[in-house]
């Protein structure tokens, strides 16, 4: 079965991409190379966990949007929020005051992302309870982890939770309520997600385990947050506050989108909650060698501290914690003195809701698979290992691949050279097989001309 595109929300700009190297060796996957002093994305195995966006010094990889005016082009428009975003404002910034303004600068509704929280997690405890075959079940909250366990921990797609997204649920939600209580068509609906990472965008556009997202388009976090705060100084000092109702979340559905969110809600006798991409690499290969038993179930998360450590949520990763945390502090102790704030939202559509919850099969994408015939792969494989017994092992990167183990693979799928290696260059110059100019010629083609000769001319 030919493999479907993954989208990516992840570009490079070649012309300011200086080829310095920083996204290649961060990438989890290994799915950057530099060629022609350009870096250069392998598409079947990037994940767009942002890491290369974090790194690169020119700013050269940036986080592909929709255009905002594009939520225009729909009669009702509907902002879909997460939590964290209330998280990037100072304290005295009112929920309803955000609202407020989303609702100035073109939404016609806003609902929080979190009001499917309850749904949500009824639904992952009913398939737990429905398949107590498959452990540890693994959460697809986050989609950069859904694509991690496709392509670098392909035996481990049966263990995903095959259920829509918070984002995916609450927006089923409100296009329903919509076309009930207010007699609109679908195509009269735009759904706007406003997201704090890449691997968000990435779903929506291409979406695991369905053909077309419930979601209209995406906004980039930082984006929408300079919007409003430029209103809000608008507004200045005088600005008296008309209160708007906002979505009626339980202090858990506020937490659910920071690390222990999910975990904090699950029944399982044994869970564990990890955030950051490597962390999370570290911890499946345990689990995949079998190192880790008795699991039943994995919040796992791409980003540090989870959705407020994404690459679009524009403020420090602690500071937005607190502030979420603050905000269901102030909900708990609402629900102690007896006033009814948990979440009543979707209740009415519940069971709706619970019906349309499952996604289709979650099919491995592995990026270790080097040939569809099992024997043609095996000859590759040894191929690759002979390869990398000729290689240093040294990791320098000069190659323009991430570790030798890279380049030996590279090598037998026709995408790199024996000779791209400075150490196999030399051992050649000094037996007397190759001589410096075919070894700039190398380099030329790895790192570019310019910067090659910049360099020949210092010396």
């Amino acid at each position: 079965m030919e493999k479907t595109p993954f989208f990516h929300a992840l570009k490079i700009n070649e012309d300011t991409c200086i080829g310095c190297s920083h996204c290649m060796k961060i990438c989890p996957t290994e799915a950057l190379r530099v060629r022609d002093g350009k870096a250069v994305l392998m598409p079947d195995r990037c994940i767009d966990c942002g890491n290369c966006f974090k790194v690169c010094p020119t700013h050269s990889i940036f986080v592909e949007q929709d255009d905002f005016e594009a939520i225009f082009n729909f009669p009702v428009r509907v902002a879909l929020i997460p939590s964290v975003f209330m998280g990037l404002f100072p304290n005295d910034i009112t929920v309803s005051r955000i609202y407020s303004i989303l609702k100035e600068i073109g939404f016609t509704h806003v609902i929080e992302t979190e009001s499917s929280i309850p749904v949500y997690t009824a639904a992952k405890t009913r398939y737990a309870a429905e398949h107590p075959d498959i452990r540890p079940l693994i959460s697809t909250f986050c989609p950069a982890i859904v694509r991690l366990i496709q392509v670098k921990f392909p035996g481990l797609t049966e263990n995903l939770i095959p259920l829509r997204a918070p984002i995916d649920i609450t927006a089923m939600y409100i296009r329903r309520k919509l076309n009930h209580d207010e007699g609109l068509k679908d195509d009269q609906i735009g759904i706007f997600y406003i997201t704090p990472c890449a691997a968000k965008i990435a779903a929506v556009k291409s979406p695991v385990g369905e053909e077309k997202s419930l979601v209209d388009g995406v906004i980039n976090m930082d984006s929408l947050y300079n919007r409003v705060y430029h209103e809000i100084k608008k507004q200045g000092k005088a600005y008296k506050e008309v209160k708007l109702p906002v979505s009626q979340l339980s202090a858990d559905a506020v937490l659910s989108s920071l690390t222990n969110g999910e975990r904090r809600l699950s029944d399982a006798r044994h869970s564990y909650s990890i955030d950051e991409i490597h962390n999370v690499i570290e911890f499946l290969e345990k689990i995949e060698n079998e190192e880790i038993e008795d699991v039943d179930f994995l919040e796992l998360r791409a980003c540090d501290q989870s959705c407020p450590g994404g690459i679009l949520a524009c403020d420090n990763r602690f500071l937005i914690c607190e502030r979420v945390f603050g905000r269901a502090r102030k909900i708990a102790d609402r629900e102690r003195k007896g006033e009814q704030t948990k979440d009543r939202e979707l209740e009415e559509e519940r069971n709706y809701l619970m019906r349309n919850m499952k996604v289709g099969e979650i099919h491995p994408r592995s990026m270790l698979v080097l040939d569809d015939d099992i024997t043609k792969a095996l000859e590759k494989m040894k191929k690759i290992n002979e390869f990398r017994a000729r290689l240093p092992q040294t990791d320098c990167g000069i190659c323009g691949a991430p570790t030798c183990d890279a380049l030996a693979r590279d090598i037998v799928c026709d995408n790199a050279e024996l000779t791209d290696c400075v150490f196999i260059q030399r051992n050649l110059e000094a037996r007397g097989n190759m001589d410096v100019h075919e070894s700039l010629q190398i380099m030329e083609v790895i790192w570019g001309k310019d910067k090659i000769n910049d360099y020949v001319k210092k010396k």
